[in-house]
């Protein structure tokens, strides 16, 4: 058995209405409002379910964990028509798109694949930076039941068959820049204790208390994670 099951992600937003509703659009999920003004994207698998919490400290730095889409067609304007903004056009031995969401991070927008056409805009893989992509990848794996793999000569890892993970790959793709800042996309996991997740490597951050019943942990790399009793 896995220590942890990938359980869904969370962003956070400083106008969390208008950054659920770009993705949910997007990625044709249900906007669930709160009582506090954050939305919750709901979809038939619960695993591929947005939080989308209010923070009142703006994006700094280059978000280190975004979505990558891909797209029906090779044309990204429908995106750009619910909000995205172009960073990057497709040139040298890069044919995707470089789009940013209305809260500045940015992700990748690639063109059906010869082997799948979707029939509409759909996530693929979540991307991570990272300064050791091998060491991430086997470590995440470990974690949640799944395979690190790794192409020879390639720079990028990526898991395979994780508790939970509901889109194809789960990558880690090295970056120059060291992380120096809290991640404003996190995923949470359930786990039966989160102690087994500290034994293997993970920092705490914060314990449960009476405001959250959840464990806030890092990975060794630093990304802050929600961790959840098997309740939750």
């Amino acid at each position: 058995m896995p220590d942890a099951k990938f359980k869904d992600l969370c962003a956070d937003a400083g106008d969390p209405v208008a950054l659920g509703r770009f993705w949910a659009a997007v990625l044709g999920l249900d906007p669930v409002a709160g009582d506090d003004g954050d939305l919750r994207l709901d979809a038939a698998d619960p695993h591929r379910r947005i939080w989308v919490n209010r923070v009142p400290e703006p994006r700094t730095v280059k978000t280190r964990l975004h979505l990558d889409v891909r797209l029906p067609t090779y044309d990204p304007s429908p995106l750009v028509a619910l909000g995205a903004t172009v960073e990057s056009e497709p040139g040298g031995d890069r044919d995707w798109w470089v789009l940013a969401d209305p809260e500045g991070t940015t992700f990748c927008a690639m063109g059906p694949h010869p082997y799948h056409k979707p029939p509409a805009v759909e996530a693929f893989e979540l991307v991570v930076d990272c300064a050791d992509p091998w060491a991430q990848a086997r470590w995440w794996a470990g974690a949640t039941g799944g395979e690190a793999c790794r192409r020879d000569g390639a720079p990028w890892a990526w898991v395979e068959g994780a508790a939970g993970f509901p889109w194809r790959y789960w990558v880690f793709t090295p970056v120059p820049e060291p992380k120096t800042a809290k991640n404003r996309w996190h995923w949470d996991v359930t786990t039966d204790d989160p102690r087994l997740l500290v034994d293997r490597g993970a920092r705490v951050l914060r314990e449960p208390d009476d405001d959250a019943r959840w464990w806030v942990l890092a990975d060794p790399e630093g990304n802050e994670f929600c961790a959840f009793g098997p309740e939750s």
